[in-house]
Protein backbone atom coordinates (compact mmCIF):
# COMPACT_ATOMS: atom_id res chain seq x y z
CA UNK A 1 0.00 0.00 0.00
CA UNK A 2 1.45 3.32 -1.24
CA UNK A 3 2.26 5.32 1.84
CA UNK A 4 1.55 9.41 2.57
CA UNK A 5 3.48 11.56 4.66
CA UNK A 6 -0.38 13.53 5.31
CA UNK A 7 -3.34 11.41 5.16
CA UNK A 8 -4.99 15.07 2.95
CA UNK A 9 -2.55 13.31 0.05
CA UNK A 10 -4.12 9.98 -0.18
CA UNK A 11 -7.86 11.46 -0.45
CA UNK A 12 -7.23 12.13 -4.39
CA UNK A 13 -6.30 8.69 -5.40
CA UNK A 14 -5.61 6.48 -2.54
CA UNK A 15 -7.04 2.80 -3.22
CA UNK A 16 -8.21 3.54 -6.54
CA UNK A 17 -5.93 2.80 -9.99
CA UNK A 18 -6.71 4.18 -13.32
CA UNK A 19 -5.90 1.60 -15.77
CA UNK A 20 -8.90 0.01 -14.40
CA UNK A 21 -11.29 2.89 -15.84
CA UNK A 22 -10.29 3.81 -19.16
CA UNK A 23 -7.95 6.17 -17.51
CA UNK A 24 -10.70 8.43 -15.62
CA UNK A 25 -8.55 10.53 -13.12
CA UNK A 26 -11.42 9.87 -10.93
CA UNK A 27 -13.30 7.10 -9.97
CA UNK A 28 -16.35 6.01 -11.92
CA UNK A 29 -19.51 5.58 -10.38
CA UNK A 30 -20.22 1.84 -10.32
CA UNK A 31 -23.90 1.20 -11.02
CA UNK A 32 -24.69 -2.54 -10.50
CA UNK A 33 -25.85 -4.74 -7.72
CA UNK A 34 -23.89 -7.59 -9.19
CA UNK A 35 -20.10 -9.08 -10.44
CA UNK A 36 -18.89 -11.69 -12.57
CA UNK A 37 -16.77 -14.36 -11.13
CA UNK A 38 -13.98 -15.58 -13.42
CA UNK A 39 -13.96 -19.33 -12.12
CA UNK A 40 -16.40 -20.81 -9.01
CA UNK A 41 -13.64 -21.18 -7.12
CA UNK A 42 -12.85 -17.67 -7.23
CA UNK A 43 -16.66 -16.85 -6.22
CA UNK A 44 -16.25 -19.96 -3.19
CA UNK A 45 -13.42 -17.66 -1.70
CA UNK A 46 -15.26 -14.31 -2.24
CA UNK A 47 -18.56 -16.11 -0.08
CA UNK A 48 -15.85 -17.46 2.43
CA UNK A 49 -14.17 -13.67 3.25
CA UNK A 50 -17.47 -12.30 2.88
CA UNK A 51 -19.08 -14.62 5.15
CA UNK A 52 -16.21 -14.64 7.93
CA UNK A 53 -15.56 -18.24 7.52
CA UNK A 54 -11.85 -17.69 7.10
CA UNK A 55 -9.20 -14.90 8.04
CA UNK A 56 -7.94 -14.10 4.28
CA UNK A 57 -4.49 -15.02 3.31
CA UNK A 58 -1.46 -12.54 3.47
CA UNK A 59 -2.47 -9.49 0.51
CA UNK A 60 -5.61 -11.21 -0.22
CA UNK A 61 -8.28 -9.32 -0.67
CA UNK A 62 -12.59 -10.31 -0.66
CA UNK A 63 -13.29 -9.33 -4.18
CA UNK A 64 -16.55 -8.12 -5.46
CA UNK A 65 -19.79 -10.30 -5.08
CA UNK A 66 -22.70 -8.31 -4.76
CA UNK A 67 -22.89 -4.87 -3.88
CA UNK A 68 -25.01 -4.93 -0.56
CA UNK A 69 -21.62 -6.48 0.57
CA UNK A 70 -19.05 -4.25 -1.19
CA UNK A 71 -19.25 -2.13 -4.23
CA UNK A 72 -15.82 -0.36 -5.68
CA UNK A 73 -17.15 2.94 -4.82
CA UNK A 74 -17.36 1.69 -1.43
CA UNK A 75 -14.06 -0.16 -0.87
CA UNK A 76 -12.63 3.15 -2.53
CA UNK A 77 -13.82 5.23 0.44
CA UNK A 78 -13.20 2.81 3.31
CA UNK A 79 -9.68 2.65 2.06
CA UNK A 80 -9.05 6.48 2.33
CA UNK A 81 -11.00 6.88 5.44
CA UNK A 82 -8.68 4.36 7.21
CA UNK A 83 -5.92 7.08 6.40
CA UNK A 84 -7.32 9.63 8.67
CA UNK A 85 -7.45 7.36 12.21
CA UNK A 86 -4.85 4.81 11.10
CA UNK A 87 -7.12 2.00 11.55
CA UNK A 88 -6.61 -1.35 10.38
CA UNK A 89 -10.49 -1.29 8.59
CA UNK A 90 -13.42 0.69 7.63
CA UNK A 91 -17.17 -0.18 7.15
CA UNK A 92 -19.01 2.88 6.06
CA UNK A 93 -22.98 2.77 6.80
CA UNK A 94 -26.07 3.99 5.36
CA UNK A 95 -26.49 6.59 8.05
CA UNK A 96 -24.70 7.60 11.41
CA UNK A 97 -27.57 5.92 13.33
CA UNK A 98 -27.12 2.44 11.38
CA UNK A 99 -23.71 2.57 12.01
CA UNK A 100 -24.40 3.37 15.98
CA UNK A 101 -27.22 0.41 15.84
CA UNK A 102 -25.02 -2.08 14.75
CA UNK A 103 -22.18 -1.95 16.80
CA UNK A 104 -24.18 -1.84 19.62
CA UNK A 105 -26.05 -4.76 18.22
CA UNK A 106 -22.91 -6.54 17.60
CA UNK A 107 -21.19 -6.30 20.60
CA UNK A 108 -24.11 -6.20 23.07
CA UNK A 109 -26.34 -9.05 23.93
CA UNK A 110 -29.66 -9.51 26.27
CA UNK A 111 -28.32 -9.63 30.09
CA UNK A 112 -25.47 -7.69 28.91
CA UNK A 113 -24.82 -3.90 30.45
CA UNK A 114 -23.69 -0.91 28.95
CA UNK A 115 -21.91 1.86 30.23
CA UNK A 116 -21.96 5.19 28.20
CA UNK A 117 -21.64 9.02 28.70
CA UNK A 118 -24.05 11.56 29.14
CA UNK A 119 -25.19 13.54 27.68
CA UNK A 120 -24.88 12.31 23.72
CA UNK A 121 -26.53 12.31 20.75
CA UNK A 122 -30.86 12.14 21.33
CA UNK A 123 -31.06 9.24 18.62
CA UNK A 124 -28.02 7.20 20.58
CA UNK A 125 -29.71 8.23 23.35
CA UNK A 126 -33.08 6.92 22.61
CA UNK A 127 -31.34 3.91 21.09
CA UNK A 128 -29.91 3.05 24.40
CA UNK A 129 -32.46 3.78 27.17
CA UNK A 130 -35.41 1.86 24.89
CA UNK A 131 -34.72 -0.08 22.13
CA UNK A 132 -31.63 -1.88 23.99
CA UNK A 133 -33.55 -1.97 27.25
CA UNK A 134 -36.62 -3.61 25.35
CA UNK A 135 -33.77 -6.49 24.33
CA UNK A 136 -32.87 -6.73 27.23
CA UNK A 137 -29.69 -4.74 27.42
CA UNK A 138 -29.39 -2.44 30.75
CA UNK A 139 -27.36 0.60 30.59
CA UNK A 140 -26.00 3.33 33.31
CA UNK A 141 -25.05 6.31 32.31
CA UNK A 142 -22.32 8.87 33.65
CA UNK A 143 -21.00 12.46 33.46
CA UNK A 144 -18.31 13.90 32.51
CA UNK A 145 -15.12 14.92 35.66
CA UNK A 146 -15.35 11.34 37.09
CA UNK A 147 -12.26 9.93 38.08
CA UNK A 148 -11.21 6.40 37.42
CA UNK A 149 -11.96 5.38 40.98
CA UNK A 150 -15.44 7.11 40.85
CA UNK A 151 -16.32 5.58 37.85
CA UNK A 152 -15.54 2.04 38.80
CA UNK A 153 -17.31 2.32 41.81
CA UNK A 154 -20.55 4.06 40.15
CA UNK A 155 -20.62 0.37 38.18
CA UNK A 156 -19.68 -1.52 40.78
CA UNK A 157 -22.67 -0.06 43.10
CA UNK A 158 -24.97 -0.21 40.21
CA UNK A 159 -24.75 -3.75 40.58
CA UNK A 160 -23.67 -4.27 36.55
CA UNK A 161 -20.33 -5.07 37.16
CA UNK A 162 -20.21 -8.70 36.58
CA UNK A 163 -22.10 -7.86 33.25
CA UNK A 164 -20.61 -4.85 31.48
CA UNK A 165 -19.65 -6.02 28.62
CA UNK A 166 -19.19 -2.08 26.63
CA UNK A 167 -18.64 1.27 27.22
CA UNK A 168 -19.49 3.86 24.58
CA UNK A 169 -18.41 7.74 24.82
CA UNK A 170 -19.29 10.50 22.90
CA UNK A 171 -16.81 13.40 23.18
CA UNK A 172 -17.05 16.55 23.03
CA UNK A 173 -20.48 15.69 23.92
CA UNK A 174 -23.48 17.08 21.94
CA UNK A 175 -24.45 19.88 22.43
CA UNK A 176 -22.54 20.88 25.59
CA UNK A 177 -19.15 20.28 24.41
CA UNK A 178 -18.31 18.22 27.42
CA UNK A 179 -15.30 16.15 27.33
CA UNK A 180 -14.39 12.53 28.50
CA UNK A 181 -11.15 11.06 28.95
CA UNK A 182 -10.71 8.16 26.71
CA UNK A 183 -7.67 6.60 28.16
CA UNK A 184 -8.97 7.07 31.95
CA UNK A 185 -12.03 4.84 30.11
CA UNK A 186 -10.45 2.22 28.52
CA UNK A 187 -8.52 1.68 32.29
CA UNK A 188 -12.06 1.01 33.44
CA UNK A 189 -12.87 -1.44 30.15
CA UNK A 190 -9.48 -3.26 31.08
CA UNK A 191 -10.87 -3.43 34.91
CA UNK A 192 -13.65 -5.14 34.02
CA UNK A 193 -12.28 -7.13 31.50
CA UNK A 194 -11.64 -11.09 32.22
CA UNK A 195 -10.09 -13.92 30.84
CA UNK A 196 -13.22 -14.87 28.94
CA UNK A 197 -14.54 -11.23 28.59
CA UNK A 198 -13.51 -7.83 26.89
CA UNK A 199 -14.93 -4.71 27.50
CA UNK A 200 -14.56 -2.91 24.80
CA UNK A 201 -14.76 1.17 24.12
CA UNK A 202 -16.31 2.69 21.70
CA UNK A 203 -15.94 6.53 20.87
CA UNK A 204 -18.21 8.74 18.63
CA UNK A 205 -15.87 11.39 17.01
CA UNK A 206 -18.68 13.19 15.02
CA UNK A 207 -18.42 16.26 16.85
CA UNK A 208 -14.33 16.77 15.59
CA UNK A 209 -14.38 14.89 12.48
CA UNK A 210 -11.26 12.22 11.45
CA UNK A 211 -9.42 15.60 11.43
CA UNK A 212 -8.62 17.02 14.98
CA UNK A 213 -9.13 13.53 17.28
CA UNK A 214 -8.07 10.22 16.56
CA UNK A 215 -9.21 8.15 19.66
CA UNK A 216 -7.75 4.65 18.53
CA UNK A 217 -4.59 6.41 19.34
CA UNK A 218 -5.93 7.08 22.97
CA UNK A 219 -7.33 3.66 23.97
CA UNK A 220 -10.58 3.38 22.13
CA UNK A 221 -11.11 -0.26 20.05
CA UNK A 222 -13.23 1.24 17.60
CA UNK A 223 -14.26 4.99 16.14
CA UNK A 224 -17.75 5.76 14.91
CA UNK A 225 -18.93 8.59 12.79
CA UNK A 226 -22.15 10.21 11.64
CA UNK A 227 -20.63 10.84 8.04
CA UNK A 228 -23.21 12.62 7.19
CA UNK A 229 -21.75 15.96 8.59
CA UNK A 230 -18.21 16.78 8.49
CA UNK A 231 -16.84 13.88 6.00
CA UNK A 232 -19.92 13.94 3.59
CA UNK A 233 -20.16 18.55 4.77
CA UNK A 234 -22.47 18.92 1.98
CA UNK A 235 -25.99 18.25 3.80
CA UNK A 236 -27.11 16.22 0.48
CA UNK A 237 -26.28 12.52 1.68
CA UNK A 238 -26.30 10.51 4.96
CA UNK A 239 -23.93 7.80 6.28
CA UNK A 240 -22.12 6.30 9.06
CA UNK A 241 -18.66 4.78 9.60
CA UNK A 242 -17.14 2.28 11.43
CA UNK A 243 -13.57 2.25 11.83
CA UNK A 244 -11.24 -0.43 14.12
CA UNK A 245 -8.87 -3.14 14.01
CA UNK A 246 -9.27 -6.23 11.92
CA UNK A 247 -10.59 -8.67 14.13
CA UNK A 248 -13.39 -6.44 15.48
CA UNK A 249 -14.52 -4.90 12.09
CA UNK A 250 -14.66 -8.15 10.98
CA UNK A 251 -17.86 -8.88 13.20
CA UNK A 252 -19.25 -5.72 12.33
CA UNK A 253 -18.71 -6.19 8.22
CA UNK A 254 -20.77 -9.18 9.00
CA UNK A 255 -23.10 -7.87 10.11
CA UNK A 256 -23.58 -5.20 8.37
CA UNK A 257 -24.15 -7.48 5.07
CA UNK A 258 -27.08 -9.19 6.65
CA UNK A 259 -28.84 -6.00 8.14
CA UNK A 260 -28.29 -4.80 4.84
CA UNK A 261 -27.54 -0.93 5.96
CA UNK A 262 -24.83 0.05 3.34
CA UNK A 263 -24.67 2.87 1.63
CA UNK A 264 -25.42 3.02 -1.75
CA UNK A 265 -22.75 3.54 -4.84
CA UNK A 266 -23.78 7.18 -5.27
CA UNK A 267 -23.52 7.89 -1.55
CA UNK A 268 -20.12 6.17 -1.53
CA UNK A 269 -18.81 8.40 -4.78
CA UNK A 270 -20.11 11.35 -3.24
CA UNK A 271 -18.56 10.55 0.10
CA UNK A 272 -15.33 10.16 -1.46
CA UNK A 273 -15.58 13.69 -3.46
CA UNK A 274 -16.28 15.24 -0.12
CA UNK A 275 -12.83 14.19 1.39
CA UNK A 276 -10.67 15.83 -0.86
CA UNK A 277 -12.01 18.85 0.27
CA UNK A 278 -11.99 17.85 3.83
CA UNK A 279 -8.88 18.90 5.76
CA UNK A 280 -9.82 22.77 4.25
CA UNK A 281 -13.12 22.70 4.61
CA UNK A 282 -12.72 21.87 8.09
CA UNK A 283 -9.76 24.19 8.99
CA UNK A 284 -11.80 27.10 7.62
CA UNK A 285 -14.83 26.37 9.96
CA UNK A 286 -12.45 26.22 12.96
CA UNK A 287 -11.14 30.05 12.23
CA UNK A 288 -14.73 30.50 11.93
CA UNK A 289 -15.94 29.59 15.38
CA UNK A 290 -12.75 30.78 17.18
CA UNK A 291 -13.87 33.59 16.18
CA UNK A 292 -17.38 33.42 16.50
CA UNK A 293 -16.87 31.89 20.38
CA UNK A 294 -15.26 35.42 20.83
CA UNK A 295 -17.82 37.55 20.04
CA UNK A 296 -20.67 35.44 21.94
CA UNK A 297 -18.38 35.57 25.05
CA UNK A 298 -18.57 39.07 24.85
CA UNK A 299 -22.26 39.49 24.19
CA UNK A 300 -24.45 41.45 26.45
CA UNK A 301 -27.66 38.90 25.95
CA UNK A 302 -25.19 35.70 25.95
CA UNK A 303 -24.67 34.08 29.58
CA UNK A 304 -22.58 31.33 28.66
CA UNK A 305 -20.86 29.74 25.66
CA UNK A 306 -19.73 26.05 25.12
CA UNK A 307 -17.00 25.70 23.09
CA UNK A 308 -13.39 23.78 23.69
CA UNK A 309 -11.94 26.98 22.46
CA UNK A 310 -12.76 29.09 25.56
CA UNK A 311 -10.99 26.66 28.07
CA UNK A 312 -8.21 28.38 30.25
CA UNK A 313 -5.31 27.00 31.03
CA UNK A 314 -6.09 26.91 34.64
CA UNK A 315 -9.42 24.85 33.81
CA UNK A 316 -9.13 21.32 35.08
CA UNK A 317 -10.24 19.96 31.25
CA UNK A 318 -7.33 22.51 29.75
CA UNK A 319 -4.18 19.11 29.82
CA UNK A 320 -7.26 16.30 28.70
CA UNK A 321 -8.63 19.30 25.93
CA UNK A 322 -5.16 19.43 24.86
CA UNK A 323 -4.11 15.76 25.01
CA UNK A 324 -7.15 14.63 23.04
CA UNK A 325 -7.25 17.42 20.32
CA UNK A 326 -5.54 19.18 18.11
CA UNK A 327 -7.70 22.23 17.45
CA UNK A 328 -11.18 23.51 19.13
CA UNK A 329 -13.79 22.46 16.35
CA UNK A 330 -16.26 24.12 14.89
CA UNK A 331 -19.31 23.23 16.85
CA UNK A 332 -20.32 25.40 19.60
CA UNK A 333 -23.54 26.25 21.89
CA UNK A 334 -24.67 28.94 24.58
CA UNK A 335 -27.06 30.19 26.55
CA UNK A 336 -29.11 32.80 25.80
CA UNK A 337 -30.34 34.97 28.87
CA UNK A 338 -34.17 34.55 29.08
CA UNK A 339 -35.34 30.87 28.48
CA UNK A 340 -37.18 29.26 25.71
CA UNK A 341 -39.02 32.74 24.22
CA UNK A 342 -35.87 34.31 23.67
CA UNK A 343 -34.20 31.56 22.08
CA UNK A 344 -36.81 31.16 19.97
CA UNK A 345 -36.88 34.86 18.89
CA UNK A 346 -32.90 34.53 18.21
CA UNK A 347 -33.54 31.18 15.82
CA UNK A 348 -36.55 33.10 14.10
CA UNK A 349 -34.50 36.04 13.30
CA UNK A 350 -31.44 34.48 11.68
CA UNK A 351 -30.94 34.48 8.06
CA UNK A 352 -28.10 33.34 6.80
CA UNK A 353 -27.60 30.90 9.63
CA UNK A 354 -30.03 28.43 8.91
CA UNK A 355 -32.34 26.96 11.41
CA UNK A 356 -31.43 22.69 10.94
CA UNK A 357 -30.77 20.52 12.95
CA UNK A 358 -27.59 18.45 11.21
CA UNK A 359 -23.79 19.70 11.84
CA UNK A 360 -20.43 19.98 10.11
CA UNK A 361 -21.54 21.35 6.94
CA UNK A 362 -20.21 24.16 4.50
CA UNK A 363 -23.09 26.55 5.50
CA UNK A 364 -23.69 27.38 9.36
CA UNK A 365 -26.82 25.94 11.57
CA UNK A 366 -28.72 26.61 14.45
CA UNK A 367 -31.08 24.83 16.21
CA UNK A 368 -32.85 24.55 19.83
CA UNK A 369 -31.30 20.72 21.32
CA UNK A 370 -34.05 20.91 23.81
CA UNK A 371 -36.90 21.08 21.95
CA UNK A 372 -35.37 19.31 18.96
CA UNK A 373 -32.16 16.80 18.92
CA UNK A 374 -32.69 16.10 22.14
CA UNK A 375 -36.38 16.40 22.69
CA UNK A 376 -36.83 12.59 23.65
CA UNK A 377 -34.83 13.07 26.64
CA UNK A 378 -36.14 12.94 29.74
CA UNK A 379 -36.83 16.28 30.89
CA UNK A 380 -34.86 15.71 34.46
CA UNK A 381 -32.43 14.66 32.57
CA UNK A 382 -31.95 17.00 30.17
CA UNK A 383 -31.59 19.93 33.30
CA UNK A 384 -29.01 17.82 34.54
CA UNK A 385 -27.12 17.43 31.85
CA UNK A 386 -27.33 21.26 31.35
CA UNK A 387 -29.49 21.05 27.66
CA UNK A 388 -31.48 24.04 29.10
CA UNK A 389 -34.69 26.06 27.32
CA UNK A 390 -32.39 28.63 27.25
CA UNK A 391 -29.42 26.75 25.06
CA UNK A 392 -29.06 27.05 21.48
CA UNK A 393 -26.55 25.05 19.10
CA UNK A 394 -24.40 26.02 16.54
CA UNK A 395 -22.35 24.41 13.70
CA UNK A 396 -20.26 27.24 11.92
CA UNK A 397 -19.88 26.61 8.19
CA UNK A 398 -17.91 28.40 5.67
CA UNK A 399 -19.28 31.78 5.22
CA UNK A 400 -17.37 34.86 5.84
CA UNK A 401 -17.50 34.91 9.49
CA UNK A 402 -18.21 39.02 9.73
CA UNK A 403 -21.29 38.29 7.91
CA UNK A 404 -22.03 35.34 10.46
CA UNK A 405 -21.79 37.82 13.27
CA UNK A 406 -23.84 40.56 11.59
CA UNK A 407 -26.19 37.66 11.13
CA UNK A 408 -26.44 36.93 15.10
CA UNK A 409 -26.39 40.49 16.02
CA UNK A 410 -29.04 41.36 13.83
CA UNK A 411 -30.94 37.98 15.58
CA UNK A 412 -29.89 39.33 19.21
CA UNK A 413 -30.77 43.36 18.66
CA UNK A 414 -33.94 42.66 16.88
CA UNK A 415 -32.77 46.08 14.93
CA UNK A 416 -31.21 46.62 11.23
CA UNK A 417 -27.86 44.90 10.74
CA UNK A 418 -25.13 47.26 12.95
CA UNK A 419 -21.15 47.27 12.10
CA UNK A 420 -19.23 44.92 13.95
CA UNK A 421 -16.76 45.65 16.52
CA UNK A 422 -13.36 45.32 14.59
CA UNK A 423 -11.97 43.87 17.51
CA UNK A 424 -13.25 40.32 16.81
CA UNK A 425 -12.00 40.18 13.44
CA UNK A 426 -8.36 40.24 14.45
CA UNK A 427 -7.76 36.97 14.74
CA UNK A 428 -9.70 36.12 11.74
CA UNK A 429 -7.10 38.33 9.91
Amino acid sequence: MQKYTHPESGMMSHGFDPTQAQGAVKAPLYQTSTFVFETAEQGKAFFELAYGLRTPAEEESMGFIYSRISNPNLEILEKRLCLWDEADDCAVFQSGMAAISTVLLEFLKPGDALLYSTPTYGGTDHFITETLAERGVESLGFPAGLSRSELIQLVEESGLADRLAFIYVETPANPTNDLIDLSLCKEVANYFSTKDKTVYLAVDNTYMGPLWSHPLQLGADLVLYSATKYIGGHSDLLAGAVLGSQELMQRVRVLRTFLGNMPSPQTAWLLARSLETLKVRMEQQCRNAEVLAEYLEHHQQVEKVYYLGLIKPEDPDYALYKKQYSAPGAMLAFDIKGGEREAFQVLNRLKLIKMAVSLGSTESLAQHPATMTHVGVDPQRRQELGISEKMIRLSVGLEHVEDLMNDLEYAFEGLDIQPINEDFLVSYE
